[in-house]
């Protein structure tokens, strides 16, 4: 038995059986994927796979308690560096956030100026996704810390915290007539092109039902992932747009006025979350706490030592 049968079964689970997508994600060849399978099946004297031919359908039940332990035996053999390193170099090391554009863009400047000065030889990767990605790169190992307000909390593999909570609010262009309604209702929000966020983006879920509850079909004529492609597009006259309240920056965004909209569209709550199982390092706790006071380190520890099996059946917690 070897590390690199024990990815291998890892990564057959993660690419749903397929072989020669296993054979890319770990730069080898199929064959040689077959062979390391076969390898472990005959020494461990069970079949891990459902087969139909050559082909992989599934796991069998051994297989399935087998998944379990190869997960944790991989994430404990990466936390047995992360402890190495953490008393080896306390100071240095290399930090990854994953999150979207929006807060990247809007939440995040100040916790990471912050984190820069008072860790500056820790490299710090941001890397900006979807919240699907975002959920993939930290079910793989390849972040630390993810930030989004969808998706995060469904993956059990995860544990998440609600970190903050906003609005989203409307911008139009200087002069536009629904500056001149007292109080913007859907209805009249309706009567105008929109050009609002990506479904699956930055709260986009909220304003559909908020829609769809008062029986309203929007003309939505431009979606975009980012409020910077939003805002840029309603200047051009080109629609009304509703983005994140923390999108809009009074200095900056001159050209256009806003409208809150927290009575027609509910609340959203951003998330942080981060693999269970996972040994953090102390600056990865810092960054944390800074930007979720609750979650201190003697707080955030215990909940993440446990790991949980992708075919259990305990509902996550959190």
């Amino acid at each position: 038995m070897n590390f690199q049968q024990l990815r291998i079964i890892r990564e057959t689970l993660r690419q749903d059986f397929n072989l020669t997508e296993v054979a890319n994600a770990l730069h080898t060849s199929q064959p040689g994927v077959s062979k390391h399978i076969k390898d472990l099946e005959d020494e461990l004297g069970v079949e891990i796979f459902i087969r139909r031919g050559k082909r992989l359908l599934g796991l069998t039940e051994p297989g399935k308690e087998l998944a379990d332990v190869v997960e944790r035996i991989l994430v404990d053999a990466q936390n047995l560096r992360r402890i190495a390193d953490q008393f080896a170099s306390r100071e240095t090391g290399h930090f990854v956030v994953a999150t979207t554009h929006t807060q990247a863009r809007y939440a995040l400047p100040q916790i990471i100026r912050w984190f820069k000065a008072d860790y500056p030889k820790v490299h710090l990767t941001l890397l900006q996704g979807s919240p699907g990605e975002i959920t993939e790169l930290l079910s793989s190992g390849r972040a630390d810390v993810g930030i989004a307000t969808e998706g995060l909390e469904r993956s059990q593999e995860l544990v998440s915290f609600p970190v903050y909570s906003w609005h989203h609010a409307i911008i139009v262009p200087q002069g536009h007539p629904l500056l001149e309604q007292p109080d913007v209702t859907l209805e009249k929000l309706a009567e105008h092109p929109l050009v609002t966020y990506h479904e699956g983006f930055t709260g986009r879920a909220q304003i559909d039902q908020a829609f769809a509850a008062a029986g309203i079909v929007p003309d939505i004529v431009l979606s975009a992932i980012d409020a910077d492609v939003i805002k840029t597009y309603v200047a051009l006259g080109l629609g009304v747009g509703i983005v994140a309240s923390l999108a809009y920056d009074r200095e900056q965004d001159r050209n256009l006025e806003l409208l809150p909209a927290s009575h027609l569209f509910p609340a959203n709550t951003t998330r942080l979350a981060v693999r269970r199982g996972t040994y953090l390092r102390s600056y990865a706790h810092a960054f944390i706490e800074k930007l979720c006071p609750e979650l201190s380190e003697e707080h955030l520890r215990p909940l993440l030592k446990s790991s949980l099996s992708p075919f259990a059946e305990t509902e996550n917690p959190l």
